[in-house]
């Protein structure tokens, strides 16, 4: 990618003269509901409800950008340890977003994906993410996965128990793990890594958010809240990107 490529925005949308400009696959981390809440002397439910909105926002920004992948890390496995009430609040808006946003997404074109462990979630939502999944899997214009009761770090121990299992099995031959088979297992192994990652709300950490997939992702940071973060903003980010010269360890 070369750093001297123009980005216009038109109407609201990228228009870019060289596909490479875009990025093939885009992670959120959204942060800075409850601080965007507080700013507002508001409750802290509802920053977590402006956040929500800004799910289908951006996703449908991706579309009209063509960002063809999009990965949103919703609810880390640490959210547990919260407050029970704030918990209490964003299983609630999860039922809530799929339950109202998800005909949309679909007529978009979306294909939604939910990545982590599913193990501590109601039966109800549960069935729901499985619902979603199975309306939109045959989408192909953006790939959103969302990331609930998910980590980094699980993410690796879940794909080295597997291939464990295949050694143990005589399935595979311990000599024969590489970079490549353990990617494979990864929840998001037959995707491309993320070519940039942003982090809303002004902190600077990647807090256990898909630690394999973006040892070469470019990073990007913003003040802004994420109920704040919308199409401009993602906009910006994107030209950020395209001025970056990338070189995965090697000479320009």
């Amino acid at each position: 990618m070369t750093s001297d490529i123009t980005v216009q925005a038109q109407e609201g949308v990228l228009v870019a003269d060289d596909a490479d400009v875009v990025p093939k696959h885009v992670g959120i981390i959204m942060d800075g509901n409850h601080r965007w809440a507080k700013k507002r002397h508001l409750p802290g439910a509802a920053g977590h409800r402006a956040g929500a909105k800004g799910v289908r926002v951006i996703s449908e920004a991706c579309v009209e950008l063509g960002i063809k992948n999009l990965t949103l890390f919703a609810f880390s496995t640490e959210n547990w340890y919260r407050p029970e009430g704030e918990v209490s609040t964003l299983m609630d808006l999860m039922r809530y977003v799929m339950r109202t946003d998800i005909e949309d997404l679909h007529a978009q074109g979306v294909r939604l994906r939910i990545i982590g462990d599913r193990s501590r979630f109601a039966d109800d939502i549960h069935a729901m993410m499985d619902d979603c999944e199975e309306l939109t899997r045959n989408n192909q214009r953006l790939n959103l996965n969302v990331a609930v009761n998910y980590g980094g770090r699980w993410d690796i121990v879940e794909a080295s128990k597997t291939l464990a299992l295949q050694v143990q099995n005589g399935e595979l031959a311990a000599a024969d793990i590489d970079e490549r088979l353990l990617h494979h297992h990864m929840s998001l192994g037959d995707l491309p890594e993320p070519d940039l990652l942003i982090r809303t709300g002004g902190d600077f950490r990647v807090s256990n958010f898909l630690l394999w997939d973006i040892a070469y992702t470019e990073l990007y940071f913003t003040e802004a809240f994420w109920p704040e973060f919308d199409r401009s903003h993602l906009r910006r980010a994107v030209e950020t990107f395209a001025a970056r010269l990338r070189r995965f360890g090697r000479r320009a």
